[in-house]
């Protein structure tokens, strides 16, 4: 045990001092890639707002097709990954056999995370029709309160106060931010009563993602505790049943539509743009987990919130207000202290969390 505990720091050790060459200078991986995972969390939610922009909701693409897009963009990439890792393609295919197809009762797990993360990226896409950039990534931040919530009903996992006290100023700073502007250039009041009710639509939605998001996370550590599959493997089993949840619940619900129209009916460059950073952001954040620690992971959080923000501001007519001053460093403050504070402990009988392919699913 001693032994493995070393094998273990030398590891941190190692992940901390990796540097990678760029334009020969040497630059240490967990700050590049802190950078890299600031740049791509902001462009993310300013694309989606940017793609589900427009005054006619009927020119817009459908949300499950974006979704359906970006699941298979990651099952290409895992596959990609495991290519690479077993060296050939007859070594894929067997890779895939053994812990895929030969464990059917682990494989068939996957579906109930599978759905609520598809539901989830949904949700995602259609919320920010009704809610600006910034609001909407500094809400989506209540995903840390339901992890934290399903972690402490179905894993037993202990929270400390101060991590309990962090939780309450984090719903108090998103409930700050939704509160309704007031301003005297008000137009019709049945125009602001409409932007109200869009708020509150757009709200329900980020709630709804946040629970799918919370539970699914936690799911995975509780029922796959202990499995053996590597990420990129249990990616693909995600990612698969992800793209057939999804392909059966679009044309399901917009088949006449997609049949009419096309499937690429809507889509613009910012929406091609949003597909790509939500498919292969889960990669950036996995390489930040192994070669950064929350205190850094917490901060580019915080820092992509500001940009977000800012370009918001400068761009997309958000109205910079005290409350949203005042909430936001209320949601960064209580997200950097419930993440850097180690002192949460799960129950005797079960392991802390590994958030494996929690990780790639951001």
């Amino acid at each position: 045990l001693v032994v493995e505990k070393k094998i273990v720091e030398i590891e941190k050790m190692t992940n901390k001092l990796a540097t990678v060459s760029l334009l020969g200078f040497e630059f240490p991986i967990k700050y590049l890639s802190l950078v890299v995972l600031i740049v791509q969390n902001s462009a993310l939610y300013l694309m989606l707002r940017a793609s589900r922009q427009g005054e006619n909701a009927e020119k817009l693409y459908l949300p499950g097709a974006a979704v359906l897009l970006s699941e298979t963009c990651k099952m290409l990439a895992s596959l990609v990954f495991i290519y690479i890792g077993e060296g050939s393609l007859s070594g894929m295919v067997q890779r895939l056999k053994t812990d895929i197809v030969q464990q059917p009762s682990t494989t068939l797990k996957i579906v109930v995370p599978a759905g609520l993360y598809t539901l989830q990226n949904t949700l995602q896409y259609m919320a920010v029709t009704y809610l600006d950039a910034a609001t909407f990534q500094v809400t989506y931040q209540l995903k840390v309160l339901t992890t934290a919530l399903f972690a402490v009903i179905l894993l037993g996992k202990r929270l400390s106060s101060l991590q309990w006290v962090s939780l309450v100023l984090l719903t108090v700073g998103v409930a700050l931010i939704q509160m309704p502007k007031e301003t005297e250039e008000d137009a019709e009041e049945g125009e602001d009563e409409s932007g109200i009710a869009g708020q509150f639509v757009g709200l329900i939605m980020i709630i709804t993602a946040c629970f799918c998001s919370g539970f699914a996370g936690v799911y995975f550590e509780k029922v796959l505790k202990g499995e053996t599959a590597g990420i990129w493997v249990l990616n693909v089993q995600l990612a698969t049943f992800s793209v057939i949840i999804a392909f059966l619940s679009l044309f399901y619900s917009h088949g006449s539509e997609i049949a009419e129209n096309g499937f690429f009916y809507g889509f613009n460059t910012e929406a091609f743009i949003a597909i790509a950073l939500q498919a292969f952001g889960g990669l950036i954040v996995a390489v930040v987990v192994k070669y950064a620690d929350n205190i850094l992971k917490g901060f580019a959080t915080s820092i992509s919130i500001v940009i977000s923000s800012i370009v918001s501001y400068m761009f997309f007519d958000f109205e910079l207000t005290m409350l949203f001053g005042l909430g936001t460093m209320l949601v960064i403050g209580s997200t950097y202290i419930y993440g850097t504070n180690g002192a949460s402990q799960p129950s005797k009988t079960l392991r802390s969390p590994q958030s494996i392919t929690v990780v790639a699913r951001k």
